[in-house]
């Protein structure tokens, strides 16, 4: 049909194939990455409705250059140096930088070298590209562990810091390669690669003092912070790819470091902004990229790269880590674990596409079996690391199961008795606040206590927020509540949060969590019914006793509150939030005094 050669349906339908597979993924909790790719091989080879270099000739290298960049200024972004060194993870994430590096490196050329059989000038670059995790296939695969926190941020601040750097020794790698300058010697070729490296870093770094000096001052209204941003990073990629080819990877890369560690307040809505146009171009990229393989392609896949993926899962990682953390302190279960999860995502696949197009230009022979083999890496990595991490976890004892746990924040009262009944009804309970007066009732009710601001940034590393199911923001501020909501909603969901009484100046409902109880008391409201004798109540619903034949029973003026699965769910009532209550649950409700 004709008009399927559109370019605008074309377009229209690589967004829809990428944005859809996403959707997909978050819905079955399968690895978006996987689901793309599918996708785009669907179409492109197999059917043959996108066929990239047809549909956009020489428009399709910019584009896909295009697209790393802004993904590796992402990725740059990501990089918060304070953060890092807040975490417990620190020393050893150093060290999977200064020796895991290197030895990733050595390793992974060796191993596509001798395994993969690749000519040893494109397995230097692969093997640089490998050094690579992917911190957009580890953060959901972790969101699914309860591993502890030790783990969980070694892996990701390992794929955050590694993510830039195995994108500039790629570029590094791919300049020697392609060096066509006058000099001859070893020496003066490696200084001019590092000259040109240095000036594209000294670039981004000017090009990000310069953006974030702007935006300090108010120079750039708010409404073009964003685009500005944008067209930054895409111009300083050009000109630094002007001054020397493929240099402009390094660039976007430190602007994004830099912008990360320089404290903006334009950073949170920067960050939202990049996340959303990042989504959009890895979509479009993972669509694009395996539509460029054909059947001949394909076929290329050779028995030797299945035994580059054996060294790779099992002697490349494992080796690497090993002799990263040797002396790290971390204990032995925790190294195993690292050494076997290293899924690889959107910045292998993209760098080697990309590099695979500009080595082929260059008459580099054996660059024609990046592509497959880069897909073929992602898929086997993401495939054995995701469906087999749960149950190392469980067979190396750091697997700490489903968080069950819930947090109240503010001690008052009314929390300290609600986690009092909570805890006796098996709920793990922990009372938060920034006053040790507040917390003592707590502690003598033998609840556990975090004494501290749970917004602060020292609170990262001191609260595990995975042991948690449900938060509930109760001080005696809304506004506060509101703003606890909308700050821990991200990374617990805005289901799992919950706040204590309404300000009338309150944010939208899905910014600020849902409010607790029907009625949507204040906490001096609850504090005072308390006072007054109100207590918490437990009820078991059977069959012969409804949650119908509790509700026509209930004093007058009680309150629903939750509901106790017998999975140790706990479903709290509120705006938005009506639980059904079955055969064998526990309802909890919070009533007068009998009468």
């Amino acid at each position: 049909m004709d008009f399927i050669d559109s370019m605008m349906v074309k377009i229209a339908l690589i967004g829809l194939l990428g944005i859809g597979a996403q959707w997909i993924a978050w819905r079955t909790g399968r690895p978006a990455i996987a689901l793309m790719m599918l996708a785009g091989l669907v179409a492109g080879p197999v059917t043959g409705v996108i066929v990239p270099e047809r549909d956009f000739g020489p428009l399709l290298e910019p584009i896909i250059k295009l697209a790393v960049a802004v993904i590796l200024f992402d990725g740059g972004l990501s990089l918060n140096f304070r953060d890092l060194r807040a975490s417990k993870a620190g020393r050893a994430v150093l060290g999977l930088v200064v020796v895991g590096v290197p030895v990733g490196w050595a390793l992974g050329t060796a191993a596509a070298y001798y395994g993969g059989g690749l000519p040893l000038a494109v397995a230097a670059l692969f093997g640089g590209i490998m050094v690579v995790t992917g911190p957009t296939v580890i953060g959901p695969l972790l969101r699914n562990l309860n591993i502890g926190r030790r783990p969980a941020q070694i892996l990701r601040w390992e794929g955050i810091v590694n993510d830039p750097i195995g994108a500039l020794l790629a570029v590094f790698i791919f300049a020697w390669i392609t060096y066509e300058g006058t000099a001859r010697n070893v020496a003066e070729i490696a200084a001019e690669v590092a000259i040109a490296t240095g000036i594209a870093a000294a670039l981004g770094v000017a090009v990000a003092m310069m953006l974030t000096w702007l935006f300090r001052r108010g120079l750039v209204p708010e409404y073009l912070k964003a685009p500005v941003l944008l067209v930054s990073v895409i111009a300083s990629f050009v000109a630094a790819d002007l001054i020397y080819h493929e240099t402009g990877l390094v660039t976007v890369t430190v602007m994004g470091v830099v912008i990360a560690n320089s404290r903006l307040y334009e950073f949170e809505s920067l960050r939202r902004f990049k996340e959303d146009l990042g989504v959009l171009l890895v979509s479009g990229v993972f669509i694009l990229l395996p539509a460029t393989l054909d059947w001949v392609t394909l076929r290329a896949f050779e028995l030797r790269f299945l035994l580059f993926l054996v060294l790779l899962l099992f002697v490349v990682r494992p080796l690497t880590v090993m002799a990263s953390l040797l002396f790290s302190g971390v204990p032995w279960r925790e190294r195993a674990f690292v050494a076997w999860i290293g899924p690889r995502g959107v910045v292998a696949v993209a760098i080697s596409g990309l590099f695979a197009l500009r080595l082929e230009e260059h008459g580099v022979p054996g660059a024609e079996a990046l592509i497959p083999l880069s897909f073929g890496v992602v898929v086997a990595t993401i495939v054995a690391h995701g469906f087999t991490a749960n149950a190392f976890a469980r067979r190396l004892g750091i697997d700490q199961g489903e968080g069950r746990g819930l947090l109240l924040v503010g001690a008052n009262p009314w929390t300290i008795a609600l986690g009092r009944f909570l805890a006796e009804l098996g709920v793990e309970v922990t009372v938060a606040d920034d006053s040790r007066l507040a917390l003592r009732p707590a502690v003598r009710e033998g609840l556990a206590v975090y004494r501290g601001d749970i917004l602060s940034e020292v609170t990262d590393d001191l609260v595990d927020l995975s042991r948690f199911q449900q938060l509930v923001a109760a001080t005696g501020s809304p506004a506060r509540n509101a703003l606890i909501c909308t700050d821990l909603g991200p990374e617990m969901g805005y289901h799992a949060v919950a706040q204590i009484g309404v300000d009338d100046e309150r944010p939208p409902l899905h910014h600020r969590g849902r409010v607790l109880l029907e009625d949507q008391a204040s906490i001096e409201s609850l504090v005072a019914r308390h006072e007054a004798g109100w207590r918490f109540r437990r009820t078991e619903l059977t069959e012969r006793f409804t949650f119908g034949d509790k509700k026509a029973t209930m004093e007058e003026g009680s309150l629903l509150v939750a509901v106790l699965k017998p999975d140790g769910r706990l479903l709290f009532f509120g705006s938005g939030a009506k639980p059904a209550a079955e055969t064998s649950d526990v309802l909890i409700s919070f009533a007068p005094p009998a009468r």
